[in-house]
């Protein structure tokens, strides 16, 4: 196992403990699946939400709650009963490189996931790997787009097979995976460990990383998410994502 530094592990383990509570949740993206109660709108929410996650905070969060109320604040009952007329309603949305087409899209393929795969908790569930949650992306990737799509979606969903370090999807893990106790992460999924998941890895958590001596490669691709995953994982080996609180804490609020 990798050795770490015991006065990094502190400094680290005090600041997760500052930013995983409830104050995080009103500004931040997770702020949107937090609406709901039942698994499935959680689901649904978290990962639209987790989609659209890259540029200001502030306008995520907007574009995401404006996505929900296309849906009628009812994800789970607007993508398993829609009719493609009701896809209408998503003709003027966008976010940044992410418009209509592919919201339209997105709500099929989730669609296709909770009829023929049984949601996507068992659809990611059924290709992890002993330690690592890393295969199941490149099989969801490989699921979400077997119906016939845009080409331009494809973007929107990353695939660590290509390089990606998928931020948006192992936050979106994170969120539905990791139980913290404190009301901020869902922890809806039994059927994952958080002991193999991913740290989102971003400009943030990665120059803090970098300037930590956590992470000595200098792109934020999957092989940086692995190294990442090495030094978190001997810190805590059963809630190694728990430091993403921490390393992104650092980075946004403190400028470290």
């Amino acid at each position: 196992m990798t050795a770490y530094d015991p006065d990094i592990k502190g400094f680290l383990d005090e600041k997760a403990d500052k930013y995983n509570n409830p104050d995080f949740i009103e500004t931040d993206p997770i702020v949107v699946p937090h609406q709901f109660t039942r698994k499935e709108d959680i689901e649904i929410a978290g990962f639209l939400t987790a989609s659209i996650a890259w540029g200001k905070r502030e306008t995520i969060i907007k574009n995401a709650f404006t996505l929900m109320e296309l849906m009628g604040y009812t994800p789970y009952d607007f993508v398993m009963n829609h009719q493609a007329h009701h896809l209408e309603k998503l003709d003027h949305f966008v976010h940044r490189t992410f418009n209509a087409v592919d919201a339209k899209y997105f709500i099929r393929a989730l669609k296709h996931i909770y009829t023929h795969q049984g949601g996507p908790e068992t659809l990611i569930a059924a290709s992890v790997s002993e330690n690592s949650v890393i295969p199941s992306l490149s099989n969801f990737h490989t699921v979400f787009f077997s119906l016939p799509h845009p080409l331009r979606t494809r973007k929107h969903v990353s695939d660590p097979n290509k390089g990606s370090s998928a931020k948006k999807i192992n936050m979106y893990l994170r969120w539905m995976v990791r139980q913290d106790k404190k009301g901020v992460d869902f922890g809806l999924w039994k059927t994952v460990s958080p002991a193999i998941l991913s740290c989102p890895l971003d400009v943030h958590t990665g120059n803090v990383a970098r300037k930590l001596g956590l992470l000595t490669r200098k792109q934020n691709d999957i092989k940086s998410v692995c190294e990442l995953d090495s030094a978190l994982r001997a810190m805590d080996c059963h809630d190694p994502v728990r430091y993403d609180y921490a390393l992104f804490g650092l980075g946004m609020y403190e400028h470290f």
